[in-house]
C-alpha cells in the first residue's frame, strides 16, 4: 500500500539537501548526494522511522537510477572520446575486473560468485555523479573532462554488461547471446539516429518547445521507455537500456535540431535532477541497512578496507593507463574520480543479496564505502585540480598524438 507521507518526506529531504550544501559550502564542499543519502538514513526506519518505502516509492527510485544512467549516457561526446584515450579506457576496466575478482576471492574466502559480485562492484565508476560536478566547475568540455568521460563511461558500462552476463541467473552463453542481440538492435538504432531527421522534426521541436506540446521532451521519454523495455524483454539489466537511450538521444537531438537540443536536455535534466534522481538517492538512504553495520564490528572495519580496494582496483589501473599527456597530478585526480562509485554498487549488491550470493552485512559495508567515496574522492580530486589552476593547463589541450589518433579513427 502506498503511503503519501513517505513521498512527501522524501521530497522534503530533496529540497533540504541543496540548502545544506549552500549553508556548508563556505567551509567545506560536500557533494549534494551525501546530504540526500544522509537525510534518507535519518528519516528512514532505522533512525527516526518516519519514512517507509513502498511499491510506488521503489518504482520511482528505480526510474531515478535509470534517469541518472540515461543522463550519463547523454553526456558522452563520442566524437571527442576516441583514439588513444578510448583504447586506454577500454584496457583499464578489464584489468580492474581481474584484479577486483582476485581480491574479492580472498575476501569471500573462496566463494566464486560472491567474489564476482564484490569484484564487479569495485570496478564501477559513478559517471552520473561526477559529470555534473565537472560541468558545474566548467571542466566537462575540456581535455580533462573528456578523459574522465572516457574512463567513466567504460567504468559505468562495463559493470552493467558484467551484471547482464553473469548475475542474470541464466547460463553465461545464453546471456551472451541475448546481449549480442540487444547490441545488434541498438547498433541499428544508432544507424537510424545518425541519419538526417526530416525537416518537420526540427520545426515541430522548435514550435512546441515553449508550449504544452513539448514534442521533443515526449520523444526523449518515449525513447528511454523503449530502450528500458527492450532491455527488460531480453532479460538484461535495465541500466543497459538507460545508457543506450542516453547515447541515442544525443545523436537524434544533435542531428535534428542542434540549436534547441541543449534546451530540450535542460527540460529533461529538470525532470531528472529536480525529481527522480534525488528521490533515488534519498530512498537509497532510507533502505540502507544501518543496523547491519552497527551490530557487527567487522562490517564497520570493512568500510575503509573496501574504500582502499576501490582505489587500488579501479584507481590503480586508471592511473597507470591514463593518457601520457596528463600531468601526474591530473592522472591522480583522474584515478580518484574513476574510483568514485555508488549507484552501481547499490545495484550490484542488491542483486547479490536478492540471489543470496552476498550477505546483508557485506553489502552494507560495500555501500558504506561507496558513500564515503562520493564524499571524499571528488573533493580530493578537485583540490588536486585546483592546486594546478592557471590560464593554460596541458589537460585542457589535445595531447601529443591525440590529434593523430582522432584522424586515424
Amino acid at each position: 500500500m502506498s503511503h503519501p507521507g513517505t513521498l512527501i518526506l522524501i521530497l522534503a529531504a530533496a529540497v533540504l539537501a541543496p540548502l545544506l550544501v549552500h549553508v556548508t559550502g563556505r567551509r567545506v564542499r560536500v557533494p549534494l548526494v551525501i546530504f540526500e543519502i544522509a537525510l534518507g538514513v535519518l528519516i528512514g526506519p532505522q533512525v527516526l522511522g518516519w519514512a517507509h518505502p513502498d511499491d510506488v516509492v521503489d518504482t520511482l527510485a528505480d526510474l531515478g537510477l535509470s534517469m541518472l544512467i540515461f543522463l550519463a549516457g547523454y553526456e558522452i561526446e563520442f566524437a571527442a572520446v576516441r583514439g588513444d584515450t578510448l583504447r586506454r579506457s577500454l584496457w583499464a576496466w578489464p584489468v580492474s575486473l581481474v584484479l577486483g575478482i582476485g581480491l574479492g576471492f580472498l575476501i569471500s574466502e573462496g566463494e566464486l560468485f560472491e567474489a564476482f559480485v564484490v569484484g564487479t562492484a569495485l570496478t564501477s565508476t559513478a559517471l552520473g555523479t561526477i559529470l555534473p560536478m565537472l560541468r558545474d566547475r566548467g571542466e566537462l568540455n575540456g581535455r580533462f573532462g573528456t578523459v574522465v568521460s572516457a574512463f567513466g563511461a567504460v567504468g559505468e558500462f562495463g559493470p552493467v554488461v558484467a551484471m547482464a552476463l553473469l548475475l542474470s541467473g541464466r547460463r553465461p552463453a545464453e546471456s551472451a547471446a541475448l546481449l549480442i542481440a540487444f547490441g545488434a538492435i541498438t547498433a541499428a538504432a544508432v544507424f537510424w539516429a545518425l541519419r538526417p531527421r526530416p525537416a518537420w522534426f526540427g520545426r515541430l521541436t522548435e514550435r512546441t518547445l515553449h508550449s504544452s506540446g513539448q514534442f521533443a521532451v515526449r520523444f526523449v521519454m518515449l525513447l528511454l521507455a523503449c530502450m528500458l523495455g527492450l532491455a527488460e524483454v531480453f532479460g538484461l539489466d535495465v541500466l543497459l537500456g538507460a545508457f543506450a537511450a542516453g547515447v541515442l538521444t544525443r545523436l537524434v537531438l544533435h542531428r535534428s535540431d542542434p540549436v534547441s537540443s541543449e534546451e530540450v536536455l535542460g527540460k529533461v535534466e529538470a525532470m531528472g535532477f529536480g525529481f527522480l534522481v534525488p528521490l533515488f538517492y534519498v530512498v537509497t538512504g532510507i533502505e540502507f541497512d544501518l543496523d547491519a553495520l552497527l551490530d557487527n564490528p567487522v562490517s564497520l572495519l570493512l568500510i575503509p578496507v573496501f574504500l582502499l580496494l576501490c582505489l587500488l582496483v579501479r584507481g590503480g589501473p586508471v592511473y597507470v593507463l591514463a593518457p601520457k599527456d596528463l600531468h601526474r597530478t591530473d592522472r591522480l585526480a583522474l584515478a580518484l574520480f574513476a574510483s568514485t562509485c555508488l549507484p552501481l554498487v547499490v545495484a550490484v549488491t542488491t542483486i547479490g543479496v536478492d540471489q543470496k550470493i552476498l550477505d546483508t552485512e557485506r553489502a552494507a559495508s560495500l555501500v558504506g564505502a561507496a558513500m564515503i567515496s562520493v564524499l571524499l574522492l571528488p573533493l580530493l580530486a578537485t583540490r588536486l585540480r585546483s592546486s594546478r589552476a592557471g590560464p593554460a593547463r596541458n589537460t585542457d589541450r589535445p595531447g601529443p598524438g591525440e590529434a593523430e589518433d582522432a584522424e586515424a579513427w
